[in-house]
Parts: structure tokens; C-alpha cells; sequence
């Protein structure tokens, strides 16, 4: 599956702010299911959580594609973020 084209095809279809929109809505769905996280038998919660993570995860690709922002750079940002949480607790 070539994520770039399918991501190019849904923006296409549905539109740049169409899209941003739905990223709020991913990421408000994720936030409500983990205020949730006692509510719920705890393996329909993780279900439910890995199904929100997943849709973030695919938004926010396709607002890195809407910005043309490559792959590598947030790698590479996250690693540099990471180094810098490792430093604080070590700290």
C-alpha cells in the first residue's frame, strides 16, 4: 500500500481543511477515550485506544503531506525530543 498516493487521493476527494477538521475530531476522540480509561473492561479499552492511536496516527500523516513535510524530519525532530527528555530524567 502506497500510504503517500492514498493520502494524495483522500485530500484530493475531501479537501485540505475538510482534513484538518478531522484531525481535531481524531484527536478529541482520543482524549475522550482516555479520560474513559476506568470506565471501560480493560481489554475493550485498549481495543478502543489502539483503534484512536491508529487514526491520529494517519491524520497527522496526512497534514505532514498537506505541508510537505518529510517523513525524515519528524524523525528526525522526535529523536532530537527524546534525547532531551532522556538529559531531564536523568537529570
Amino acid at each position: 500500500m502506497n500510504k503517500l498516493k492514498l493520502y494524495n487521493q483522500a485530500l484530493k476527494k475531501w479537501g485540505t481543511e475538510a482534513q484538518v477538521m478531522m484531525l481535531f475530531e481524531e484527536i478529541a476522540e482520543l482524549s475522550v477515550k482516555i479520560c474513559h480509561a476506568g470506565r471501560k473492561d480493560k481489554i475493550v479499552f485498549t481495543c478502543d485506544l489502539i483503534d484512536e492511536l491508529a487514526d491520529v496516527e494517519i491524520m497527522l500523516e496526512q497534514i505532514a503531506v498537506v505541508f510537505n513535510i518529510p517523513k525524515e524530519n519528524i524523525r528526525s525532530k522526535k529523536n532530537e525530543k527524546l534525547k532531551r527528555l532522556q538529559k531531564r530524567l536523568e537529570e
